[in-house]
């Protein structure tokens, strides 16, 4: 795993993708290390992502970095157990993985740059640290050419036990819930057979403010989609928020993470 974690810790993004209570899934993250091994610290917004990764098997997705003229490169997939830690005092973060973030994020600079900012934005520092528990299961993933490249999840085995991560492409990805969508074939993917699927990408404003997922969900028969779900799309850019539109996320984005922590405060019974 060593080379993946090496990948992971170099990587500006990255995704993890599980078969939730809801069905298969995934999710953009920001990859951090701490001791060597993968890991990401969600802000508590997410924590009813959290939740229902907790006890699955997870995939960490990295991307290929491009090669010197630009090219595409393989990307690489981790898929095992996971440890969730509920560092609602953000002091593992703080000391472990702040400053990692920091690098690859911005938002994170501008709320948690020094003591002063960490006092007035206390809502950001609270996380749930996801990492990799034990030696999973790493193999290499096709490389992402452009934004019309998602990645495919769906169950590895009958048992639904852990998540198969591939990366497909399609023509036209505009299909409402009803209708069916052509992947593009790929003798290394096996075909579909009705099994619930989960189709993604995301992507964020040059500043990191702005951050948006894209998916199709629905049941693979062979190369087929029959989609069931449909949000946005892919775009070749996303613009950044004006200075309203970056004032309300802000707002909103505190009033979310302080709902998640009066929420694990309550399951911790953490006296007011």
């Amino acid at each position: 795993m060593s080379d993946f974690a090496e990948r992971w810790a170099r990587a500006g993004t990255g995704e993890l993708c599980w078969l939730g209570a809801s069905g298969p899934t995934g999710a953009a993250v920001i990859p951090l290390s701490r001791e060597g091994r993968p890991c990401v610290a969600l802000p508590l917004s997410r924590l009813a992502e959290a939740d229902d990764l907790t006890g699955r098997r997870v995939a960490f997705c990295v991307p290929g970095r491009p090669g010197q003229e630009g090219e595409p490169a393989p990307g690489m997939v981790a898929v095992g157990a996971v440890r969730v830690e509920h560092d609602l005092e953000g002091a593992e973060y703080v000391e472990h993985l702040l400053h990692q973030e920091m690098v690859k994020y911005p938002p994170t600079r501008l709320r948690a740059d020094s003591l002063l900012s960490r006092r007035e934005n206390w809502w950001w520092v609270a996380r749930v640290i996801v990492s990799v528990d034990g030696d999973p299961e790493v193999r290499e993933l096709p490389p992402r050419r452009d934004q019309r490249d998602a990645l495919l999840v769906r169950e590895a085995d009958a048992e639904a036990r852990a998540p198969r991560v591939d990366v497909v492409s399609a023509g036209d990805w505009a299909a409402e819930p009803g209708g069916e969508l052509a992947l593009a074939e790929d003798p290394n993917r096996t075909p579909g057979v009705g099994e619930p699927a989960f189709v993604f990408g995301h992507h964020h404003s040059p500043d990191y403010e702005r951050w948006e997922r894209w998916h199709r969900a629905g049941t693979l028969v062979g190369n087929r989609l029959r989609v069931e779900h449909s949000v946005g799309g892919p775009v070749a850019s996303v613009r950044p928020f004006g200075i309203l539109g970056r004032f309300q996320g802000h707002r909103a984005l505190a009033r979310e993470c302080r709902a998640g922590m009066a929420e694990l405060e309550r399951r911790l019974d953490v006296p007011c």
